[in-house]
């Protein structure tokens, strides 16, 4: 089975599972392109060892930047940079170690522990 994923305007839509041999005859008349994906691969890496397909695996609203041939998911915080190798949203300040559930704080750019924990 393949993954392939349902572009348009650059911006992921729909998400499919599929022989390669139906989708190689498959017809889709609507707007878009259909890239394939990988269910292993997650920043830039294939979880299962083998080759890496297009950083990430692709899910509905992630952008297809066709530079990069990179599935990129979407910014979760404006202060979040994104890391060119892996191609996923990294935090301006590493989260804190310990025991503690820390979530982000845009306000403070800051994280701060959970306190509903």
């Amino acid at each position: 089975m393949a993954h392939y994923a349902k572009v348009k305007e650059n911006i992921v839509i729909e998400v499919m599972v599929a022989e390669e041999e139906f989708f190689e005859n498959f017809v889709d008349t609507s707007p878009g392109v259909w890239i394939q994906t990988s269910y292993n691969t997650y920043g830039g890496k294939h979880t299962q060892g083998g080759t890496p397909l297009r950083k990430n695996y692709a899910s509905v609203g992630y952008t297809y930047d066709a530079d990069r041939d990179a599935f990129i998911p979407p910014q979760p915080y404006k202060s979040w940079l994104l890391n060119e190798e892996t191609c996923l949203w990294e935090p301006p300040v590493a989260i804190p170690e310990g025991d503690e559930l820390y979530i982000w704080d845009e306000n403070s750019l800051a994280w701060v522990v959970d306190k509903e924990d």
